[in-house]
């Protein structure tokens, strides 16, 4: 179950859209790997090389804003981003990346107040954001988000439910 994380910082601003995260000219990459190699090219053409895993991003407003591409939330897991944290989500990419099993936060203080290179806890039980002597609140993601997050995605979540049901003991056959 996932619980608790932490990892660097790296901070980035309002609307950072798909295409920002995911350029539209890698849309014929489907190799994941691959796909990180571009993984916030927009921003800074050196970014996915600054990537390491277990970052955390933070943003401002409406991260992940543009078109609805799967990719953008496809990269940054690849990538070895753990969460990100933002004042706000576009619904689609928040959608993407849970059903990706890549975790969003959700607050409207902490992206003000850290920094690129914090080191970030995040316990998602408790709700709470921790650097240094600084706390944040966050609301809980919903138990079926949580539950797909654990799992490691929409598609494993499923596979791990049709599995159990399929068996035996569940189905009611002796």
């Amino acid at each position: 179950m996932i619980q608790k994380i932490q990892g660097r910082v790296w901070k980035l601003g309002d609307q950072v859209d798909t295409d920002v995260i995911y350029p539209g000219r890698y849309l014929p990459i489907l190799d994941p790997a691959e796909m990180a190699r571009h993984a916030l090219e927009g921003v800074d053409p050196g970014f996915p090389e600054k990537l390491q895993p277990g970052d955390i991003l933070v943003a401002g407003s409406n991260f992940g804003c543009g078109s609805s591409r799967e990719q953008a939330a496809t990269c940054l897991k690849a990538a070895g981003v753990t969460c990100v944290v933002a004042k706000s989500f576009a619904r689609i990419f928040f959608r993407n990346a849970i059903n990706l099993g890549l975790p969003l936060v959700e607050s409207a203080d902490a992206p003000d107040r850290l920094q690129s290179g914090d080191i970030l806890s995040v316990d998602f039980e408790a709700g709470l954001l921790r650097t240094g002597e600084a706390r944040f609140r966050f609301p809980a993601l919903p138990p079926m988000v949580m539950e797909i997050l654990d799992a490691g995605g929409l598609i494993a979540q499923v596979r791990a439910r049709l599995g159990r049901e399929g068996t035996p003991e569940k189905s009611g056959a002796a």
